[in-house]
Order: structure tokens, then C-alpha cells, then sequence
């Protein structure tokens, strides 16, 4: 079974948490074996948005995973940025596993919305995902679905 790592950080944008379940939810459906690292906020909105974890099953914290980390342990890695941190975060990540990786930038204001697109594609080879979202995820699910679509006719992604 393939294996994929999904990165959380900070919860305020209120377009995390469902993208999250949601991105959890249609990697389960192409086989992957999901795992959860995020801060202890984000968890618990998870957790309270999936009681009985028919989603979010595999969790660890974001932070004490990193010393745990082999770039084979993943074949995909998917990132939520929505703030600087966000980037340095993915960014790391994305060194450290070398593998297939999807980041979602996702920020209401457009300039930042850019810079965060700017620091990835600068500093990774990841695919990305991008809209204006805060409130509403149902752009940033549009373009999700759009981009694992086009990465399975590609043979980017393992199914």
C-alpha cells in the first residue's frame, strides 16, 4: 500500500480543516495509507470534525516526526500553506522525503497568495495548488481534484 503524509499547521484559516478531511478522504479512495502531522490545534479540529476516525486515522505532531523522517517512508506529500511558516515547513519536508509532493496555497490576500507560490516553486519541484480561500474550501477543492486527476493520467501519482 502506498503511503502518503499530509502536513497541517496552524488551524485559523477556517478552509483547513475540511480540505484536510477532504484530501484524507479521496486518498484513501486511491489507496493510500494516510498519516496526519500537525500542530496539536489542528489535530483537535480534526478530531472533533471526525469522532470516530473514519478519516483521520494515522496522526502524529508535526514537529517530533521530523528526527523520525526517511525519504522512503512516503510516496506522497501533500502540504497546506496558508502562512510563511507553512512554507518553511513544506519545504523541509519536501527535502527530506524526495518524493511526489502536492503543495495547497490557499490565503485570502492575493499578494501573499503569490509570494507563498513564489517561495515554493523556488524551492521545490512540488505540484501546486493555489486559490483565494479563507472561509469558503470549495476553490481550493475544485483545483485539488483537478490536479490529482491530471496527476494520475500523468502516472505522477501511484494507484
Amino acid at each position: 500500500m502506498k503511503k502518503a503524509l499530509i502536513l497541517l499547521g496552524c488551524p485559523e484559516s477556517p478552509s483547513q480543516t475540511p480540505m484536510a478531511i477532504y484530501v484524507t478522504y479521496k486518498l484513501k479512495k486511491m489507496g493510500y495509507e494516510v498519516t496526519t502531522a500537525s500542530t496539536p490545534s489542528a489535530m483537535k479540529l480534526l478530531e472533533v470534525g471526525d469522532p470516530e476516525g473514519l478519516y483521520i486515522e494515522n496522526k502524529i505532531d508535526i514537529d517530533s516526526c521530523l528526527d523520525k523522517l526517511d525519504n522512503s517512508a512516503y510516496d506522497l506529500l501533500v502540504g497546506f500553506i496558508h502562512k510563511d511558516a507553512a512554507v518553511s515547513y513544506f519545504v523541509t519536508f519536501y527535502s527530506i522525503l524526495n518524493t511526489t509532493s502536492v503543495a495547497i496555497i490557499f490565503e485570502k490576500d492575493a499578494d501573499k497568495l503569490f509570494e507563498f507560490e513564489k517561495s515554493v516553486s523556488e524551492s521545490t519541484d512540488a505540484e501546486i495548488v493555489s486559490a483565494r480561500a479563507y472561509h469558503n474550501p470549495t476553490p481550493l477543492r475544485v483545483r485539488f481534484d483537478k490536479k490529482i486527476k491530471k496527476m494520475e493520467e500523468s502516472g505522477a501519482l501511484w494507484i
